[in-house]
């Protein structure tokens, strides 16, 4: 899957991370999903930045694609065996 579809801004609240997207969408996924953002701090958090592709941020070792978000998928660093 490969879209042309763009984030514009990342928010996060107590346990969701809200991707605004170019075309008016405004997706939110569980923090639980992605583990270095669930244990981050707010501060961390706040310095994302935005790629054509995706999100990043440099202080919690962390990239989410926006084809991954809208693909519902989580943290891919993790096997099944080890979230269990």
């Amino acid at each position: 899957m490969s879209t042309s579809v763009e984030a514009t801004k990342v928010e996060f609240d107590d346990d969701q991370m809200w991707v605004h997207l170019d075309d008016g969408r405004t997706i939110g996924v569980p923090l639980a999903w992605y583990p270095r953002l669930l244990h981050g701090t707010a501060e961390d958090r706040a310095k994302a930045w935005i790629s054509p592709t995706g999100i990043h941020w440099d202080e919690l070792d962390e990239d989410i694609s926006i084809d991954g978000i809208l693909a519902g998928r989580g943290d891919m660093t993790r096997t099944s065996r080890q979230a269990a």
